[in-house]
């Protein structure tokens, strides 16, 4: 069954803290699926994901791309290309979440209806039995597992 990790976002925008989370995953030899609530989300973070650093590329596709890449972005359910991460962003549903090594959810801390969905899916989850970790930003922009 799949770990869920919350990460919940003070002080970075989503369009700078995912990419390097997704690097990790790669890094991992994992491919990575981005849930995201709206099709303007899926739009904002291709264009985050192609300029969020000079040095880097991170192959990345979506709906009505020919391939599947390692990173896949989509408003939709399912594992179209295989991925053993699953990001969910913007109060993405999870779904059956069995099929995924780890699911991470991104929320922003300073949005009131963000942390609250949080809450709930973290109460979810400890009721199904998943193990959930909670991450947060510290002062220097690092990710810090909490009690």
């Amino acid at each position: 069954m799949a770990e869920l990790w919350f990460y919940h976002l003070e002080r970075s925008e989503l369009e700078r803290a995912l990419p390097p989370l997704l690097e990790k995953s790669l890094q991992r030899g994992w491919r990575a699926l981005v849930r995201a609530g709206s099709p303007e989300r899926v739009e904002q973070l291709d264009t985050a994901l192609w300029t969020f650093r000079p040095d880097s590329f991170l192959p990345h596709g979506r709906e009505g791309d020919p391939m599947r890449q390692p990173v896949w972005l989509t408003t939709e359910a399912g594992n179209p290309n295989g991925a053993q991460a699953l990001f969910l962003v913007d109060g993405a549903e999870p779904g059956d979440i069995s099929g995924f090594e780890r699911a991470c959810l991104l929320f922003d801390g300073n949005d009131a209806s963000a942390l609250e969905m949080a809450r709930s899916r973290w109460k979810q989850a400890k009721e199904a039995g998943i193990t959930a970790s909670y991450w947060k930003e510290s002062a220097a922009g690092r990710w810090e597992k909490q009690q």
